[in-house]
């Protein structure tokens, strides 16, 4: 055998070694580019009002936003499709979509069931069903222990200055829904990454030099450089971002909570407790009083009920009565 036989039947060997590592490494910058960049394709967006089922939803950056209610989950039927903010739909990723919060945005959705709290990024529109506050991802679904069941009694609330954050950061890059995109300087237009700021470099000066003793004129000129700072790009220690927050999962003690549907909330009594003898022939209807922001809120509520399947029964016959906002509440 000669030695160009042996390394050629080498070859193979080393390929096999070498792609698993190669396989390995890739993953690696996947996955470190997912977390640097964000979802690629998606934009920064809140939207206007609109309607669906003949129901009007109005999106706000609502940094204050805190809510109990019934969650579903979304998975194969979407996967793959577009978000509401351009991005590609993985039920396999820890995402979640709502019907008002921005997009993207990072909230705590907690099962109220079984105490685990998990940290999701909303990029999508919905749930359209009556009666649900938000659609988790299939992945957040098998965190939070809801994918068998389908639902769950949970809370969510926006991470504020992480959503914040994220809003200023897309924003500042022109990563906006529908906002004119500014045409690049020079270098590839499809180069999205952001320009790293160089320290300034150092300026070379011309000192005149005493000409040496018996010298008849003085030397040309001699360049000295001035100190300067290497030039080198400057490299700033950057934080991590904050969606790496994104799929954080903590256990805490599961709290016994009960199911009402809520037909309305008024800010006159009167109005509240017409209402509520409208409602009475449906079932058990209370007014209850609450501050909302320093301001008297009169809630209409009816319940408590024994699960979400009665709840959904009830909350039809709400909506069919002529309170289209009626919605189901857990407290």
């Amino acid at each position: 055998m000669t030695r160009f036989s042996a390394f050629r039947r080498l070859i193979p060997l080393a390929l096999a070694l070498a792609l698993p590592a190669c396989a390995e490494t890739q993953f690696l910058l996947h996955t470190a580019k997912k977390l640097g960049e964000g979802q690629p394709g998606g934009v920064y967006k809140v939207g206007e009002p609109y309607q669906v089922n003949g129901v009007w939803y109005y999106p706000v950056e609502d940094y204050n936003y805190d809510e109990t209610g019934i969650a579903s989950w979304y998975g194969a039927d979407f996967h793959g499709k577009a978000t509401a903010n351009g991005e590609a739909y993985d039920m396999n990723e820890v995402t979640a979509a709502h019907r008002t919060l921005p997009m993207p945005s990072l909230a705590r959705v907690t099962n109220l069931e079984n105490g685990r709290s998990l940290i999701v990024r909303v990029n999508d529109r919905g749930p359209f069903v009556a009666g649900r506050i938000i659609d988790l991802s299939r992945r957040s679904a098998q965190l939070l222990g809801t994918e068998g069941k389908g639902t769950a009694r949970v809370r969510v609330q926006i991470l504020a200055n992480e959503s914040r954050e994220i809003a200023d950061r897309m924003k500042a890059q022109g990563a906006v829904a529908n906002a004119r995109v500014m045409p690049k300087a020079k270098g590839d237009p499809q180069d999205k990454t952001l320009t790293v700021t160089q320290l300034p470099k150092g300026e070379v000066a011309q000192e005149e030099l005493a000409p040496p003793p018996g010298a008849s004129a003085a030397p040309k000129p001699i360049a000295v450089a001035q100190r300067t700072v290497s030039d080198v790009p400057l490299q700033q220690a950057r934080p991590a971002p904050v969606e790496a927050r994104v799929g954080t999962l903590t256990q805490s003690a599961p709290k016994a909570t009960r199911i009402y549907v809520q037909a309305g909330a008024f800010g006159n009594f009167d109005n509240a407790n017409k209402v509520s003898a409208k409602l009475t022939k449906l079932g058990p209807v209370a007014v209850k009083p609450t501050l909302v922001n320093g301001r008297d809120v009169f809630r209409v509520r009816l319940g408590p009920v024994a699960s979400v399947e009665e709840a959904d029964r009830f909350l039809d016959r709400v909506i069919r009565s002529g309170y289209p906002d009626a919605r189901v509440v857990v407290d």
